[in-house]
Order: C-alpha cells, then sequence, then structure tokens
C-alpha cells in the first residue's frame, strides 16, 4: 500500500514537471509584456504557432533544439504583429491579442494542411532529450553494493527527475528573469515604462523600444512553451493541443503578482492539478470530463481569490501618446 502511494506520488510530480513547463514559459513572457505596459491576451495563439512550428519543423529536421528554437522564432513574429498594432497603431490591447489568437489558430491549421494533408502533424520522432536519462542505470552499476541497488529500486526518483530538459531550461529561465528584472539596467527601464512611461521618457528611455523588446520577448517564450509541448509532452501537433494553457498561464502571473518567482509558484500549482488530473482519471470511478474541469476551476478560483489583490503595472494596458 505504502510503494504504491510513493508511486503515485511520483507519477503525480513526474506530470507536474510535464505540464507545468509551457506554462511557465509563457507566463515569463506576460511578465515581460505586462511589466512594460502591454496587455497580451494573445499568449494563448502564440503558443499554438509555436507548437505548430515545433512539431512542423522537427517532422524535417533531426535536431529538436532547432525545432524549439523555431518555436520560439514562429512566437516571436506573431508577437510583433501584437506589437506593431498595440504600440505604434495605439490599438485596443484585448482586441490585438484576441485577433492573435484567431490568427495564430487560422495559420497554423492552413500550413498544417498544406504540408500534411490534415490537421494533425506526422509524429514527431527526436524529441527534446530527457536529463537524467539513464542515470539510475549508470549509478546503478558504479556505486557499490546496497547503495547502488537503492538506486535501482527507486522508482520514484527516476519518475521524479527523469524529465524532458524543457522543464529544467524553464525553471533556470525563472531565474534569469528575475534577475534582469531587478539587477539590471534594462530591467529598471523596463518597470519604469511599466509604471510610468511620461517619466520614463522625459529621462531618455525609449518607451517604444522597450515595449516592442518585451512583447517580442513574451512571444518567444510563448513559443518555446508551444514547442516544449509538441517536441516533449505530445509529440505531434492537433488543433486542440494547446486548450487554453495561455490564459492558464496570464492567470499564473495574476496570481504571482507579475513577479516571476510568484508565476512560477502559480505555474507549479496549476501543472500540479494537471498531473493530478492525470492519476485521477486514470483510477477514478468518476467521469473523465469532470477531472478534466479541475485545472480550470482552479483557475476561475484563482482569479477569484487573487486578482485584487494583485497590483497591476500603473501604465499596464494603456498606449503611450509622447505629446500628451
Amino acid at each position: 500500500m505504502v510503494a504504491e502511494l510513493i508511486r503515485d506520488l511520483g507519477i503525480i510530480l513526474n506530470a507536474t514537471l510535464m505540464y507545468t513547463p509551457p506554462l511557465l514559459f509563457a507566463a515569463l513572457g506576460s511578465c515581460f509584456s505586462e511589466k512594460s505596459g502591454v496587455v497580451n491576451i494573445g499568449l494563448e495563439g502564440m503558443i499554438v504557432i509555436g507548437a505548430f512550428a515545433g512539431a512542423a519543423v522537427g517532422c524535417f529536421v533531426p535536431n529538436p533544439w532547432v525545432s524549439f528554437l523555431c518555436g520560439g522564432i514562429a512566437g516571436g513574429l506573431f508577437a510583433l504583429i501584437h506589437a506593431f498594432a498595440t504600440v505604434t497603431c495605439k490599438a485596443d490591447q484585448t482586441i490585438s491579442g484576441t485577433a492573435i489568437n484567431f490568427l495564430a489558430s487560422g495559420v497554423s491549421l492552413f500550413v498544417c494542411y498544406l504540408l500534411f494533408g490534415t490537421s494533425e502533424t506526422h509524429p514527431v520522432i527526436n524529441k527534446l532529450p530527457r536529463i537524467f536519462d539513464g542515470l539510475f542505470g549508470f549509478l546503478e552499476e558504479k556505486l557499490p553494493g546496497a547503495l547502488g541497488q537503492a538506486f535501482a529500486q527507486n522508482s520514484f526518483l527516476d519518475l521524479v527527475f527523469n524529465t524532458y530538459a524543457s522543464a529544467y531550461l524553464a525553471f533556470l529561465l525563472v531565474f534569469v528573469v528575475w534577475f534582469v528584472f531587478f539587477r539590471t539596467r534594462f530591467g529598471l527601464r523596463l518597470r519604469a515604462v511599466g509604471e510610468h512611461p511620461q517619466a520614463a521618457d522625459t529621462l531618455g528611455v525609449n518607451v517604444a523600444l522597450v515595449r516592442y523588446i518585451c512583447v517580442v520577448l513574451s512571444g518567444v517564450l510563448a513559443g518555446f512553451g508551444g514547442a516544449s509541448i509538441t517536441l516533449a509532452t505530445v509529440s505531434a501537433f492537433r488543433p486542440s493541443i494547446v486548450v487554453g494553457q495561455g490564459f492558464i498561464a496570464i492567470a499564473a502571473v495574476i496570481f504571482g503578482k507579475f513577479k516571476p518567482q510568484g508565476a512560477l509558484i502559480g505555474c507549479i500549482l496549476f501543472g500540479f492539478c494537471n498531473g493530478l488530473r492525470v492519476v485521477v482519471g486514470s483510477n477514478s470511478v468518476i467521469p473523465v470530463n469532470l477531472i478534466s474541469m479541475i485545472p480550470y476551476v482552479v483557475t476561475i478560483l484563482t482569479l477569484v481569490l487573487f486578482v485584487g489583490r494583485a497590483r497591476v503595472p500603473a501604465a499596464n494596458g494603456k498606449p503611450y501618446i509622447k505629446s500628451r
């Protein structure tokens, strides 16, 4: 009984590490955009186009990291459209982001039919590597006696830590983004632009350029999140593959008060809910449709409980007009 509980816990933690990275990449991207004063509702579409680009390139290119990079580039290109509409043309940021969501879904489906003749790509053979693949077998051989056997028999450690490289990259980026925000000159300018763009402009900061950079970075990171789905979690693209993860990532950012370390906690929470859904769904008499609702119910509850407590950057969602 205890062994089964430990194994179930290992499966949940492994699923958490599998479902958290796409959310975390997108949430870190949202932190860049929101902190600079641009609302990016288009994260969902940028994840979709990144997922498609990663899978499509992965079907023809053997190196998964090239496919992963292409997913980020695709997301960045759609973010550039959003930046042009909101920063240069002063368009409504929510409407522009919604349009990006529809555009990305349509483009990915159209190109998928052109390349593969169907709404799904071929399976990606060369997925992203697992960091600790074979580690426990190696330790079993190298460590003496009982210690080596302990590693050989510890399926819990193997389940938890033997996950894809994208997970460790996403967690590493949390520290990188935090360092950029709070320990660099660019981070200071970024936060100034999101709080008081007029004052930043007076001090010589190019508000438009900073916002362009941040919005494009948000798209690149969201594209990485999408690519991590099709190159690790699912290994193929289909239209329903993202199912609201961009909006869940935005909820995680609100939960985390627009800080990367807070977004990390929110993404782990939602990733854990997905992992719990996988384990409970395979061992429960409860209808699968009800169990699949768990992440979305938690998202709604999170927004209800925390949206009022999160301090939104003062200029968030407001186009900057220099003449004023």
